[in-house]
């Protein structure tokens, strides 16, 4: 795998937003013989025995509270809470979480205003950025630090601010997906396409057998609107040019005006705002900029659309008892590259953990998300997440979509880069980016003011 993309600066944005909830933590009444006590100061802890031995360094903290602060909805962010419920009864650390579809600009906010957080999970290494400088992040204890060491060295750079570590990443995920109906290809002998090529000849063929549209899409997603038009402008980019143009388009050497990204821009228009190939089941090419990235794939489901290019997370967002696999209702495939001479392109993303708290309670917290025995938990808790964590056995993985997602993200022949918007500076890749690639799908925007308009976004 091609791991070398520059450690982030000053990037920017995300994958998704959520809903405002705040999510209590379980109370289970499965045997855990004894909990720790002490009080949020770290006092001396009992033994645990049973079910919670395991937890023992994590002990001594009983009855304390620990905040924090995503993006992350339902029902992911459900899943995200079971994962930690056994940790929280046993140790007594209640972890109180909010989730918020404003999360990229109301960080911000609170953090200025003294409202921080305990915790924040970043999915932007250019958002931790900005954080960092705010002078309020909390470096992360030597247990969170250790506990790097089962990933692989690339991850510790995305977590970092010129050079110090602050966050510990807690998932991975591709980006690199096409979702589809194994039971509609099947149906009209369609064929999953392994080229560009092939995929755009599908694409017309689709459209011109006068059924379903080739492609849905949405990119409304609250104040991250936009997002997921970044991840389709990152994916061209990357299988267009490789890594190397396309850590330079990171790092404003190469710049949206250039005549290689304006090129990529235009395969995306003929891509995805092509008005015969979008939007099934919504309506015009317009309808994009106002539907959910939540709802775009539903008419994958109900025939009205063939095909949807999203991560591998979206797979928490189809419907309670969607059969995923080669063979069910849903399935996805390896978006090829546009140019064939660049070798199994994927783009990634990933989530961090930051503290705004050094209290012990917070850092026991943050050192139990760092490790594998979590990640493995999170795992186990429900399908659709992905960690890079070394630690974790991948036997774990038993639905085909992590399989697949697991796979791509550790083949050592692929050219990996991660999420360029969420690399970019905050001004850029969480803001104007986000506005201008709207405009473009909303209004016909022209190429040439969308990308003249994120340049001058640019910080100088």
């Amino acid at each position: 795998m091609t791991l070398n993309p520059p450690a982030p600066s000053t990037g920017s944005r995300h994958r998704f937003a959520a809903v405002p909830a705040l999510l209590a933590v379980l109370a289970l009444t499965a045997a855990c013989s004894n909990s720790s006590s002490g009080s949020g100061g770290g006092g001396a802890a009992s033994s645990l025995t049973g079910d919670c031995a395991k937890y023992q360094e994590y002990a001594g903290h009983s009855g304390t509270k620990v905040t924090m602060f995503a993006s992350i909805l339902s029902p992911e962010s459900d899943n995200l809470e079971k994962s930690w419920a056994e940790f929280s009864r046993c140790t007594g650390i209640r972890i109180s979480y909010e989730g918020s579809n404003d999360f990229e600009s109301q960080l911000p906010v609170r953090v200025a205003g003294g409202n921080t957080p305990d915790l924040a999970i970043i999915p932007q290494p250019g958002l931790l950025a900005q954080m960092v400088k705010s002078g309020k992040v909390v470096k992360p204890p030597a247990k969170t630090v250790e506990n790097q060491n089962r990933w692989s060295p690339v991850w510790k750079t995305y977590g970092s601010v010129n050079g110090t570590f602050y966050a510990a990443p807690m998932s991975a995920n591709m980006k690199s997906l096409v979702w589809y109906s194994p039971k509609t290809f099947k149906a009209a002998g369609y064929e999953v396409p392994k080229t560009w090529a092939d995929l755009m000849a599908l694409s017309d063929r689709i459209a011109k057998a006068g059924g379903p549209k080739p492609w849905c899409g949405g990119i409304a997603s609250g104040t991250a609107t936009g997002w997921p038009a970044t991840d389709w402008l990152e994916e061209v980019v990357l299988g267009t040019y490789g890594g190397e143009v396309y850590d330079q388009w990171v790092g404003h050497q190469v710049k949206f005006s250039d005549e290689k990204i304006r090129t990529a821009m235009r395969t995306v228009a003929d891509w995805l705002q092509n008005p015969a190939w979008v939007n099934g089941g919504y309506g015009d090419v317009k309808s994009i900029a106002t539907t959910t990235f939540q709802d775009a794939g539903a008419p994958v489901l109900t025939g009205k659309c063939a095909m949807l290019q999203q991560a591998s997370f979206y797979e928490a967002q189809w419907p309670k008892g969607t059969k995923v696999g080669p063979d069910g209702d849903v399935f996805a495939f390896h978006l090829p590259a546009v140019n064939p001479s660049i070798p199994s392109p994927v783009e990634g993303g990933g989530e961090f953990l930051a503290a705004f708290s050094d209290k012990p309670e917070v850092q026991a917290v943050q050192n139990y998300l760092s490790s594998s025995e979590w990640a493995s938990s999170r795992v186990r808790t429900a399908t659709g997440w992905v960690s890079a964590n070394q630690g974790v056995d991948k036997s774990l993985y038993t639905d085909p979509i992590d399989q697949l997602s697991a796979a791509a993200l550790t083949d050592p022949a692929a050219t990996f880069r991660f999420d360029a918007s969420d690399l970019m500076p905050a001004a850029v890749g969480a803001g104007q980016e986000w506005k201008s690639l709207t405009a473009w799908f909303a209004e016909g925007q022209s190429i040439q003011k969308t990308a003249a308009d994120i340049d001058a976004a640019w910080p100088q």
